[in-house]
């Protein structure tokens, strides 16, 4: 037995081990389905946090946990006799292989653009195969909002249902941001309605960012990181000049703000 082979069974044996209602761990024992899909979710997003940082111990550690998640998720099931860890596998190197006749077959291989092409056909196929037939059937509820928005475009955009170029989107942009406006200029707000306006501009925003070949994802963390890191510059000024944040003005914050700017804390 491979190391490989040795480590996933000793994983598989542990958490049967923690599921053990009589001897097992009482935290782990209680759990479910959805008890766990938050914490699923949670190490996806940590592993990415890793990739980003170009940490290889930490997305070795990440992708450990999540791992974990797969083995606990396939546990459940076990038990309830649904399926187990061994179907999983089976399922997603079946699907690897339907996906890549070019690979496993005798078909001719495809570039990387025709292959991405094919791959969506397959998918939609397979999406047919469990009664979903409408476009955009089968784009996960339960995803990210910024990430489902992505995927609903992406979708759309595959039968033309698309913007010619980027300044189109810009000029809707300028439009959803002036409904915005009249909005929130009126006497009585409605907040369902600011809501929706708001949410109509996150929308085109993820469809420029779509249009112009940067994923939204990526572009918002490097504004977080930028905010963070410049955010910190104003903090440590205003410690060291000010005394406080009681004791600096929004405008002197602002300052401290540009000044981070040119000093490139990005």
């Amino acid at each position: 037995m491979s190391d490989t082979q040795t480590e996933l069974a000793r994983i598989i044996e542990i958490m049967a081990r923690l599921r053990d209602p009589d001897t097992g761990c009482p935290w782990d024992v209680k759990q479910d389905f959805a008890s766990i899909a938050p914490y699923t979710i949670e190490e996806a997003y940590e592993v990415a946090d890793a990739i980003t940082h170009g940490d290889r111990a930490a997305i070795c550690e990440e992708l450990g946990d999540l791992l974990l998640q797969v083995v606990f998720h396939a546990r459940i099931a076990e038990e309830e006799g649904s399926f187990a860890l061994a179907d999983v596998a089976k399922a997603i190197s079946d699907k690897m292989i339907a996906r890549h006749p070019h690979v496993f077959a005798d078909a001719n291989r495809p570039t990387a653009e025709a292959q991405n092409g094919l791959w969506e056909d397959m998918k939609a196929q397979e999406r047919a195969q469990k009664g979903e037939t409408r476009l955009l059937d089968g784009i996960a509820s339960g995803l990210p909002p910024m990430l489902r928005a992505l995927k609903l475009q992406k979708r759309a955009a595959r039968v033309g249902f698309d913007w010619l170029d980027t300044a189109q989107i810009l000029d809707k942009l300028q439009e959803e941001a002036s409904e915005l406006t009249a909005e929130l200029a009126k006497p009585q707000t409605n907040h369902d309605r600011i809501t929706d306006e708001v949410g109509d501009i996150l929308f085109v925003a993820i469809n420029l960012a779509r249009k112009a070949g940067v994923d939204p994802e990526t572009a918002l963390q490097r504004s977080n990181i930028k905010f963070q890191q410049r955010f910190n510059y104003i903090e440590d000024s205003v410690k060291n000049k000010n005394g406080g944040f009681d004791q600096v003005s929004l405008g002197q914050m602002e300052a401290y703000w540009q000044q981070a700017k040119k000093n490139e804390i990005v």
